[in-house]
């Protein structure tokens, strides 16, 4: 029986037929690659613990991620599990033993990377494609597969096909999505052949089918199988929302559910409508699933995935019939307890996802180990699946409300400590304030609002308007302190600086000081607060805006996750912001800022409000 508030939420835990399975509930953990095997890709305790989250989390299906099946032609970096030796297979009995343990089906997908792989892991130093089309952010060795080629890659998904099966496995994703080495054979804008692998949408979905067919006659049905596809692939030139369909309609005879994502991984420039940073909308592709659930053609459950980071999207969607299953993955990464809380009709206590990618893709790129700017367990389960009362409880002071407070806060709590609060201010959130106010910013806002309200309603005693001085501190009769006491801006002190029409990044990012609608602007410095502040005045209709750097304009925001930047940067050209680079600040007047340029010249770039 439901409660009365969870009640609102019971479509999310009525069970779906999927083949031959029976999921129980409606959310997937969808797929999202973690690093935590050996080198060699085997199975970890790290990775059995993180399995174990994705257990109790009360999805109906989980799914590892990413998981090649050529470690000969097909490594794109390390830390990847591997399904490529039957010696591996106790190891991956281990994670579907971990999930079935909590009630969940598992899936893996099954994937060849193609032009994606790295050469320098591979066994030869190119890598495989339908057509030798080289493209940014792939290497430039790249061979056009013969029919052995092809032959071969086959055989290697029937064989990882088998070796899940005995491992039980409940289903396996097949990765047709993302330019991936499936995927560009179905593309027209990767698949330039003339044989019979080439051309109509026939001949380009033949070797996908190809393999599909391979592992139905293999394996039958002791092992469902899902497939990835893009909805649309979103460049010139690539598949569009019709052909997927049609796609779909031939594949449907050997697969039992589909997956509906949008976008390429290569050109890297376009992959953020892949793995949608933060400046996306939520629910981005929430079109395609809908236009494949409404083809009349189409019979299997469709799901979706992209950017559902809460409870009631995931709602909205099922309801309205847009998809079967919804697929999430940061959003659990965030808050593992995200569909527990609404059984329990306790949503508030969900913590929001910032969708910044920092560590969940940032790190696993370079094949380190997954992990969450705010979920400080994920991926140390093993260690910290539980947070333990404190053998000796204590009474301990947290200077600083910031989000490294607020975090200490809640968990010096959870073991059991008596804690007090000192915040300057009068409002608790520290610099989130000053960084949450873009347009883009809502996912950020979001958490903003959870961790300061975790915290207010909480058993600390808060003091705000208070300095953490050593009167005020030792006058709680502390145990323990902790510090957080946060940052403070740096302010260049050229000339003009203290101009009234020169202002801080952090002032204008905060409201606290307007800038003319009509005004030019010029923002100094190319980093991240930079290049967000000058897409966010350009977005509110400023039409002359510029960003400028001593750095060269191809190293503005440099440090940002790679993903993220590269959708920043589309932003900011969609929006006809100027960037300059190679340009020392010299001083700012009357007509704007004076420059240097490399070549020692001066000049001025006009403005009314600098940055």
């Amino acid at each position: 029986m439901y409660g009365r508030e969870n009640e609102k939420y019971g479509k999310l835990f009525e069970p779906i037929q999927v083949g031959k399975l029976t999921l129980k509930s409606r959310i997937a953990f969808s797929p999202m690659v973690s690093c935590l095997s050996t080198a060699t890709g085997e199975v970890t305790s790290d990775f059995v613990h993180y399995m174990g989250m994705q257990g109790r989390s009360g999805a109906g299906l989980i799914t590892i991620g990413e998981t090649t099946v050529d470690e000969e032609m097909g490594n794109a970096f390390g830390g990847e599990l591997s399904v490529n030796k039957d010696a591996y297979i106790a190891g991956l009995n281990l994670l579907t033993d971990e999930a079935h343990r909590y009630g969940a089906k598992i899936s893996i997908e099954l994937c060849h990377p193609g032009r994606g792989a790295n050469p320098e892991m591979n066994v030869e130093p190119f890598v495989f494609a339908p057509t030798a089309i080289p493209t940014n952010g792939s290497t430039r060795y790249i061979r056009e597969m013969d029919q052995h080629d092809i032959d071969a890659v086959i055989e290697k998904f029937v064989t990882a096909s088998k070796r899940l099966v005995k491992a039980e496995f409940d289903m396996l994703m097949l990765h047709c999505a993302h330019g991936n080495l499936l995927g560009a054979f179905l593309s027209p804008f990767t698949n330039k052949r003339t044989d019979w692998y080439g051309g109509s949408l026939e001949n380009r979905a033949r070797f996908p089918l190809e393999i599909m067919k391979a592992i139905r006659q293999e394996v039958g049905d002791e092992i469902a199988i899902e497939m990835r596809i893009s909805g649309d692939e979103r460049i010139d030139g690539g598949m569009r929302i019709e052909e997927t369909k049609d796609f779909i309609n031939m594949a449907q005879e050997y697969i039992d559910m589909v997956h509906v994502s949008q976008g390429l991984i290569m050109p890297l420039e376009a992959a953020f409508n892949t793995m949608p940073p933060y400046y996306h909308p939520h629910c981005h592709n929430i079109k395609y699933s809908e236009a494949v659930k409404n083809d009349p053609r189409i019979k299997i459950p469709v799901a979706v995935v992209g950017s559902i980071m809460q409870i009631d999207e995931s709602l909205e969607i099922i309801e309205t019939g847009k998809a079967d299953i919804v697929a999430m993955a940061r959003a659990f990464l965030a808050d593992p307890e995200l569909l527990n809380n609404a059984w329990t009709g306790e949503t508030y206590k969900t913590r929001p996802c910032l969708r910044c990618f920092q560590y969940c893709s940032g790190k696993c790129s370079l094949g380190k180990a997954l992990r969450c700017v705010v979920n400080p367990v994920l991926g140390r389960e093993s260690r910290y699946a539980e947070i333990p009362l404190a053998k000796k409880k204590k009474k301990v002071v947290v200077a600083g409300g910031g989000p490294a407070g607020l975090e200490a806060t809640r968990i010096l709590l959870e073991r059991g400590h008596d804690v007090t609060l000192i915040e300057q201010c009068d409002r608790l959130g520290g610099r989130i304030h000053d960084i949450s106010g873009h347009p883009f910013k809502q996912d950020m806002r979001n958490y903003l609002k959870w961790t300061v309200e975790s915290v207010t309603a909480s058993d600390a005693k808060i003091l705000l308007n208070t300095d953490a001085t050593k009167e005020n501190i030792l006058a709680e009769n502390p145990d323990a302190l902790f510090l957080a006491f946060g940052s403070d801006p740096i302010t260049l002190k050229f000339p003009g600086y203290d101009r009234p029409n020169v202002h801080s990044v952090i002032d204008v990012d905060g409201g606290k000081v307007q800038i003319g609608q009509n005004d030019r602007v010029v923002v100094v410095g190319g980093g991240l607060s930079g290049m967000e502040c000058a897409l966010a005045l350009a977005m509110e209709g400023r039409s002359d805006v510029t960003v400028l750097d001593l750095i060269p304009e191809e190293k503005f925001a440099a440090d940002m996750v790679l993903i993220t930047r590269m959708m920043l940067l589309d932003q900011l050209k969609q929006y006809k912001v100027k960037l300059v680079g190679d340009k020392i600040v010299r001083g700012i007047t009357d007509e704007g800022v004076e420059v240097e340029g490399v070549d020692w010249r001066y000049s001025v770039i006009p403005a009314d409000s600098v940055i």
